[in-house]
């Protein structure tokens, strides 16, 4: 009975020591998951109708302000007339707008292009948010930016495992987190559908 008592403690000792083991490489997947979801570097994104862009060309006080890109997709820009633009992003738009101002206007001209709104494009909020939906995107919206126009989450909302869907990828953002401070916060991309689910209790 003295050597038995020990070996079933071994045993249970053991049994903990695998399923902690199990429960932590599970977690460490998920983290890992989120992590490399949360690593998003600058999102490239291109325009269409109803952007709005604000540019400027150096020295160049009258041709530096904010376009509308219009239903066909173009601007119309000082000297240049109709430039078409649509399916471009900010880069490609300044290298056009660079070219055909040295083609006879100016000897080097400089242009930088910021889109200071994307109305073309949408992001979509669904599940458990107060007033789920489309809305517009704009460069740089977080996902708590996205939570917000939907109307914060509701009172079943599981903060923790919203969902990002984004092409073929599912990201699994921890929400909560990032309004703790504890997670770095989640940039979006035109086009996302973020789902958050309902709470498993």
């Amino acid at each position: 009975m003295a050597t038995t008592l020990p070996v079933r403690c071994l045993v249970l000792i053991v049994s903990l020591c695998v399923l902690t083991s199990a429960c932590s490489q599970t977690a460490m997947s998920r983290y890992r998951h989120v992590e490399k979801g949360l690593e998003s570097a600058v999102q490239v994104s291109t325009v269409g109708p109803k952007d709005i862009l604000a540019i400027q060309v150096y020295g160049q006080k009258q041709m530096s302000g904010e376009y509308e890109v219009s239903k066909a997709g173009h601007i119309n820009f000082p000297l240049l007339g109709k430039v078409h633009i649509h399916g471009l992003d900010s880069s490609e738009i300044g290298t056009v707008l660079q070219a055909k101002l040295k083609n006879g206007y100016m000897r080097d001209p400089h242009v930088n292009i910021r889109i200071k709104e994307f109305n073309s494009q949408k992001i979509f909020v669904l599940g458990r948010v107060n007033k789920p939906g489309r809305f517009a995107y704009s460069a740089g919206m977080s996902v708590l930016e996205a939570v917000t126009l939907a109307g914060g989450f509701s009172a079943l909302a599981d903060t923790n495992f919203t969902i990002v869907t984004r092409g073929k990828d599912r990201i699994p953002i921890p929400v909560e987190k990032i309004m703790q401070g504890l997670a770095g916060n989640f940039a979006l991309e035109a086009g996302d559908i973020i789902y958050v689910p309902e709470t498993v209790l």
